[in-house]
């Protein structure tokens, strides 16, 4: 896959100024980082780099200034970088101007740098031509390794790409793979399984997927919708009956398409919206009037199950029922240990992303055990909505 993308194996880095676009849009709490897992994720191409002589120069963002404001400063943010990477992180109190060209001057070989947040410039996000100019004169070439920054074209995210030699980082490659393993050209049969409360922001993805995949298995609130649409009293669920007619046109689409939609057959249904509300699983014909479906039912489970069994290839994006909240993680725990199951017996190619399902699959603690995780939100959706990443398209082989 990735010989259609330019990488670091087709660059000799020794003694150039590498622009390295990175995510390091971490959690913070009083100056401190709480999860460092985006740190660990850039720090093999970091380390790649710095290792084999190139002058690592650090490009991110950090939150959505107004311009320049301290508590959106990169500077806590490189300290926290240097004891992931084990190696001194200089700071520069800007990315552009003298401040980032006397710093870029005084790197040595295999020294890393890291500049001042790039959005407390509104030129970042303006991809303005003039801004992108006054980057490109701090590198001799550009490594992108931010896919989850890929699906908007910005100065450093996708303009630089156009004035200097671009390559992808490891952490791009790796997910541009896993992304190629999932829905380009993937192992057959293919099934997805897309969660979540609403069907109003996943239209363009099911109708994507089911021109895709096999099978669709939908549950969360979403799954509502569609048993609503077909009839189905859904009570006091969460359920947008306002697109009953987009959940049949999707469902047509599909089945023009020889695409299963596996929607629940039970449901676990509570009369609150709190954890450990008494529930009671129901038939899909006996659905209370003031009940809330909060969860598949135990037949339900059964059957994803049996789906994934048939997949040689799954994607998965979104929960099945209000996973947050016991009992009703159930089933998005039991379908995220099946998964990781198949995956460890090597019958079965996992890709999941977006924010919910990768704090589900933590919860399952199966995160480990999938192919693949991407902790890239909506670059990883745009893309199963087959949508072109701009950040991405700039680094294809001509």
């Amino acid at each position: 896959m990735t010989n259609k993308f330019r990488t670091l194996d087709d660059v000799d880095v020794k003694g150039k100024r590498v622009l390295l676009r990175v995510d390091l849009n971490v959690p913070m709490d009083d100056g401190r980082v709480t999860d460092a897992t985006r740190l660990e994720r850039v720090a093999p191409t970091i380390n790649e780099i710095s290792d084999k002589g190139g002058k690592v120069i650090l490009l991110a963002h950090f939150g959505r200034p107004k311009g320049r404001d301290p508590k959106e400063s990169l500077k806590p943010v490189a300290e926290a970088l240097s004891k992931v990477v084990k190696k001194p992180v200089a700071f520069a109190d800007d990315c552009i101007g003298e401040p980032a060209t006397n710093a870029v001057a005084a790197l040595k070989d295999g020294d890393i740098l890291c500049l001042e947040n790039t959005r407390f410039h509104k030129e970042e996000e303006k991809n303005d031509p003039a801004f992108v100019a006054e980057l490109a004169k701090l590198g001799d070439i550009w490594v992108s390794d931010a896919f989850s920054a890929a699906h908007r074209a910005h100065a450093s995210t996708e303009g630089l790409g156009h004035k200097l030699p671009a390559y992808a980082g490891r952490t791009m490659q790796a997910e541009l793979d896993a992304l190629e393993k999932a829905l380009g050209s993937p192992t057959k049969p293919v099934i997805a399984i897309i969660g979540g409360a609403k069907v109003s922001t996943k239209i363009d993805l099911l109708e994507n997927l089911v021109s895709k995949v096999d099978a669709l298995v939908i549950g969360g609130g979403m799954a509502n919708t569609f048993l609503h649409a077909q009839g189905v009293g859904v009570g006091k669920s969460l359920a947008e009956k306002d697109l009953a007619a987009t959940a049949l046109r999707i469902m047509e689409k599909a089945e023009a398409a020889n695409c299963a939609i596996i929607l629940p057959v039970d449901a676990t249904v509570a009369y609150h919206f709190a954890a450990n509300a008494p529930s009671h699983a129901y038939g899909l014909d006996a659905i209370p009037a003031d009940g809330m479906i909060l969860d598949v039912g135990p037949q339900s489970i059964v059957r994803v199950q049996a789906a994934i069994d048939d997949a040689a290839t799954l994607v998965w994006n979104g929960p099945l029922g209000a996973f947050e909240m016991q009992p009703f993680d159930r089933g998005t725990v039991a379908a995220a240990k099946h998964a990781a199951e198949r995956t460890k017996a090597k019958k079965l190619i996992s890709i999941a992303g977006g924010g919910d399902t990768v704090a589900a699959l933590n919860q399952a603690h199966v995160a480990g055990q999938f192919t693949y995780v991407s902790t890239a939100g909506g670059a990883f959706l745009e893309w199963m909505e087959g949508k072109p990443l701009p950040g991405v398209e700039v680094l294809r082989t001509k």
